[in-house]
């Protein structure tokens, strides 16, 4: 294509595009099939300030649909290790369409999928602190993982970012 082609295309929709939503904001309803940088970065803003609330120093990471981090942050003076397992909790729920919190029973010993954690490359986290995101028809579009805190702390903060970033 030449580009006086692309150009009158790209012309084409967003004139479309801007008779369609005549202003209003973007329609949260359609899927582009991936969490967006700036709702990561909302998102991330918001579960920061509720660990620095409830005194935890987080690492957080939203991951894509594909689970490859698109944003990592770690608060002041947080672990060195929380870096790589809030990465991996976000992985893990893009993975198994599950968040860790629900995969821990199933990992244990007599569990369905006991043995889970030692699959791809080690990246599997069988305890809580992630949270699959979704859209508003149900597709995952992204994950979220917290480390920093205890167990329930990070299950707790992950909880709420998901309860945020559904509620935005």
């Amino acid at each position: 294509m030449d580009d006086k082609l692309i150009r009158k295309i790209v012309d084409n929709v967003v004139s479309e595009y801007r008779k369609r939503t005549d202003g209003a904001a973007p329609d949260r309803s359609v899927s582009v099939g991936n969490i967006t940088l700036s709702r990561a970065l909302e998102l991330c803003e918001a579960v920061k300030a509720e660990a620095a609330r409830t005194g935890v120093r987080a690492v957080v990471c939203v991951s894509d649909r594909g689970g490859h981090p698109i944003l990592v942050e770690c608060m002041d003076d947080a672990y060195i290790a929380s870096y790589d397992v809030a990465v991996n909790k976000a992985f893990t729920v893009v993975a198994l369409k599950m968040s860790t919190s629900k995969l821990k029973p199933l990992a244990q010993p007599g569990g369905s999928l006991y043995g889970i954690q030692f699959t791809n490359s080690g990246k599997i986290v069988i305890f809580g602190g992630g949270e699959p995101l979704a859209d508003l028809e149900g597709n995952i579009i992204g994950g979220l993982g917290v480390s920093g805190g205890s167990e329930e702390q990070d299950t707790a903060l992950a909880a709420y970012g998901r309860k945020y970033f559904e509620g935005v």
